[in-house]
């Protein structure tokens, strides 16, 4: 099975983590207080970064195809910090975003930065990498709450596929020895990223021991590392929002810093 979530699907869930999100700066004890997964921001700053950037977003999707990408639209309202206005001024924000994907569709080409990867540069891959940001980042809103919850499992294992394929696949050369890196997600997907001097690509493989595992799988090479957890610690892992000691590896533990460290070239 390789599909993916389906466009109203992930717009439905893009309002559903962005009114968890909402709820999380709601129940904070104030805006000012220091965000542990971002130390460097607040989160007001939080709050700021998430609403701009679903207008921008929605600012460049509405664009459309041959357009560059677009910055908060001059005279826009700013994130305020009053708490009825913060969520009045979020739900707007991610409406714009809802409102120009809807008009857009999935298949609409689209400004995006990520060119030389797996994913396409489609208003649906857009709406895709939204519902992750929105995601990992109501986490660390609810992490500042004091009330962490766990991604959906829905999101959590679509986001593994879209981190993988979107902020990681490149055409750059590896730089290090060709190898392989394999996440296993314990609902039971795996994915690998191969990297070598073609550069970095992801596939979605069996996961250990199920039935679907073909003679050409049994002849995959070993990884030469393999991170195994949830779906949803995979994300947050990939996100570098818990540390890899959450979750079980093995092989050379050494290669995810060359990778964590790796910059490919645009």
């Amino acid at each position: 099975m390789t599909t993916t979530l389906e466009f109203p699907a992930l717009l439905r869930l893009i309002d559903e983590r962005s009114t968890a999100f909402r709820a999380a700066v709601a129940s904070a004890p104030s805006l000012d207080v220091q965000v542990p997964t971002c130390p460097e921001w607040t989160l007001f700053d939080l709050v700021q970064h998430l609403g701009e950037g679903r207008r921008s977003w929605a600012a460049t999707v509405a664009a459309g195809p041959a357009a560059a990408a677009k910055s908060v639209p001059e005279g826009a309202s700013a994130a305020p910090r009053e708490g009825a206005a913060v969520s009045a001024w979020l739900t707007a924000s991610t409406q714009e975003l809802l409102d120009a994907l809807r008009e857009a569709g999935p298949d609409r080409g689209c400004w995006t930065w990520w060119g030389t990867s797996q994913s396409p540069q489609t208003c649906g891959a857009v709406a895709r990498h939204q519902l992750q940001e929105i995601a990992v980042h109501t986490y660390d809103a609810q992490v500042t709450a004091g009330a962490p919850q766990p991604l959906p499992d829905d999101v959590a294992l679509d986001g593994v596929e879209e981190f993988l394929s979107t902020c990681v696949t490149t055409t750059s050369a590896w730089p290090h020895k060709p190898t392989a890196f394999d996440f296993h997600a314990t609902e039971g997907r795996s994915w690998r990223l191969t990297v070598d001097g073609d550069g970095a690509r992801s596939a979605r493989v069996p996961a250990p021991g199920t039935t679907s595992v073909t003679a050409a799988d049994e002849g995959l090479d070993a990884a030469g590392v393999s991170v195994r957890g949830t779906a949803g610690e995979l994300v947050l892992f990939l996100y570098d929002r818990i540390p890899a000691d959450s979750l079980r590896i093995d092989g050379d533990a050494g290669l995810l810093d060359l990778l964590r460290a790796w910059e490919p070239e645009e």
